[in-house]
């Protein structure tokens, strides 16, 4: 009896620390919205994430969390009641902040080609405001 309250602790704990941080709801919109806009950069698979899951730790660890994989691991089988969706929030949340690092990349090259060119004289001020306007718009996914 007095194993099954330690369990329960430890369930317990790790449901309110969490595993793998999700993304809340706004970085949820944002998600599908690069999503339906093609502009997702998918480095780690949500559905592979969740399967490893049901590995010792293995959702955690592909998820890049490895201290919650060794918990995991440890607490394995019990941890397949949480490591899947550990592995499938850390996986998306790895995609949505690589998307998001590469869009910012992309916005800041674009426009430092666009100040290149009105440095050079090749657009004019008025050119500039609308080209800028137009890449700032482009990379805008609120």
């Amino acid at each position: 009896m007095e194993f099954i309250k330690k369990l329960v602790v430890i369930f317990c704990v790790l449901s309110a620390v969490g595993c793998a941080n999700g993304l809340n709801k706004v970085q949820e919109r944002e998600y599908s919205v690069f999503e339906i806009e093609g502009a997702l950069v998918e480095e780690k698979n949500p559905s592979t994430g969740a399967v490893l899951g049901l590995l010792p730790g293995g959702g955690s660890f592909y998820a890049r969390e490895p201290g919650f994989g060794v918990v995991n691991l440890l607490l394995w089988p019990l941890s397949i009641l949480w490591d899947p969706i550990s592995g499938y929030d850390g996986a998306k949340a790895i995609n949505y902040d690589l998307t998001k690092y590469q869009l910012k990349r992309k916005k800041k090259q674009e426009l430092a080609a666009l100040s290149e060119k009105l440095e050079y004289g090749e657009i004019d001020s008025e050119g500039y405001t609308r080209e800028k306007w137009k890449i700032i718009h482009k990379y805008n996914y609120d």
